[in-house]
């Protein structure tokens, strides 16, 4: 009876130790991906992309053996031996037609219609002469560019050819982090490279419009353009850029969601180009401290920092030191969510603005312009012949002077201080020298004595809310004091 119960007992402890140590074996092996039918489904309609570009021919000519030896000079770092000049050769036009025409890069890029549309990167193609698409087969064909739109870093490119292995595209939104996915394409010009990796980050702002997808699949030059597939072999995405100190991959990659792309592509296909709305501010994130001073539970919207006169924002009443909390009825979680709104919106459109202002929220009506090339900025008006410096302004580190009736005519205001220096705190809240000042602590300053007059009362221990005039934009800062 005693040895029956030991050896009963032996079994159990041995078997819960075999579950234990194989249990999680077993699990682990069956959460491994295996992405070799990903490959055999996706990767036909990965292509690669070789670019040309034209350059002046050599004005001097070298024979062929000695521009090796210079090149190995040139490697190591070694000074060049002078080498006999050899005189003027006589060439064939075909020769100096391919001495113009010189390789210019390698992307990848992935086939989107059956009919020949190829979606990749926009700097693969930006400024080639010649686009060179190979297939998985090895047919190679020349490329027309549709269009390429550099905000978003998409470009879409057409091959003559027909009944081409499209991808599928996925849902972006169902995309979680920590899933897996793959990328197929060329890097370093090997051509097919398949690397995989999980989703990092979602929604990661590097840039003006896009919300990155982040992950840690081996990314390298050459896999620019190239699809990031998840495991239902769907295209989420367009690798785009790496994170590297050295210049290869360092574990952080960054793709374009394919639903933005497409978005862009679309308009490539239909006009060649992409309209983006705008409505005329400079923001910025809500901080803590901003949010605790407007009575907001948490850090969201975006604050206006600066409003262009007479654009749409202006003409609809947005004010610097504003909170954009809603565009059209989307809530604005992050600053970077307003201009991904607004430049998705279709320029002509009225649109519904829901702003915080002084504790109190505002609904607004704004017209969407387009967005245009960068204007020049406007110069600042000169300022007034120097008053005496207010001893009191300098602790906060500035200098003001009055505005001339001419000057507050050509402004379109009704007042305000000119500043002609800046030091300590208020260089660091951003002023400068040719800024007009409008209000202080939300007060309409009007002279220098009304500046010495609040900065009188104001406690230095809290900011000081600054309203100011650059050029055409009204602006908004928060200046703090020894700090």
């Amino acid at each position: 009876m005693h040895v029956r119960s030991w050896l009963g007992s032996a079994l159990i402890s041995a078997g819960l130790v075999f579950a234990l140590v194989a249990g999680p074996v077993a699990a682990q092996t069956r959460t491994l991906p295996d992405f070799t039918d990903l490959v055999e489904q996706v990767g036909p309609s990965v292509v690669n992309i070789r670019t040309t570009e034209k350059v002046q021919p050599r004005s001097s000519q070298v024979n062929p053996g000695e521009e090796e030896m210079l090149e190995f000079f040139r490697r190591f770092g070694l000074p060049a031996p002078n080498m006999p000049r050899p005189g003027p050769r006589q060439r064939t036009p075909q020769q100096d037609e391919q001495q113009r025409e010189q390789p210019r890069g390698v992307g990848s890029g992935f086939v989107l219609t059956s009919d020949g549309l190829i979606m990749t990167n926009a700097h693969v193609v930006e400024g080639a002469e010649d686009v060179i698409v190979t297939l998985t087969d090895k047919r190679e064909f020349k490329a027309k560019i549709i269009g390429s739109d550099k905000r978003s870093d998409v470009a879409l490119v057409k091959i003559d050819a027909s009944g081409l292995p499209a991808v599928r595209t996925g849902d972006v939104n169902r995309l979680k982090v920590g899933e897996w996915v793959m990328a197929i394409g060329s890097p370093f010009g090997l051509e097919n490279s398949v690397t995989a990796g999980i989703v990092s980050a979602k929604q990661r702002d590097t840039g003006e419009f896009l919300p990155f997808i982040q992950t840690d699949v081996a990314i390298n030059p050459g896999n620019s353009g190239g699809p990031l597939i998840n495991m239902r072999g769907e295209v989420v995405g367009i690798n785009s850029q790496i994170y590297s100190r050295s210049g290869g991959f360092m574990g952080i990659s960054f793709s374009i969601p394919i639903d933005e792309a497409i978005r862009v592509s679309d308009q490539l296909r239909s006009q060649g180009r992409v309209s983006r709305g705008r409505i005329g501010v400079t923001i910025d994130q809500v901080s803590k401290e901003v949010a605790e001073s407007l009575g907001l539970g948490k850090s969201t919207g975006a604050l206006v920092k600066a409003v262009e006169a007479g654009a749409p924002a202006d003409k609809a009443g947005v004010e610097p030191g504003d909170v954009i909390l809603k565009f059209d009825g989307r809530v604005i979680e992050k600053s970077m969510d307003l201009p991904r709104f607004v430049g998705a919106t279709k320029p002509g459109t009225r649109s519904a603005l829901t702003v915080l202002r002084k504790g109190a929220t505002r609904e607004l009506q704004v017209t969407i312009a387009e967005i245009e090339s960068e204007k020049t900025e406007a110069k600042a008006v000169a300022p007034a012949p120097k008053a005496k410096p207010s001893t009191v302004a300098q602790a906060y580190g500035l200098t003001v002077s009055e505005l001339t009736d001419s000057q507050r005519k050509e402004l379109k205001i009704k007042a305000g201080v000119a500043v002609e220096a800046v030091t300590d705190a208020a260089a660091r809240a951003g002023l400068a020298e040719g800024d007009i000042i409008l209000q202080l602590d939300s007060t309409e300053v009007a002279s220098v004595k009304d500046v010495e007059a609040i900065l009188a009362k104001h406690d230095k221990a809290k900011p000081l809310v600054v309203l100011y005039r650059r050029g055409d934009w009204t602006q908004y800062t928060l200046m703090r004091v020894g700090k």
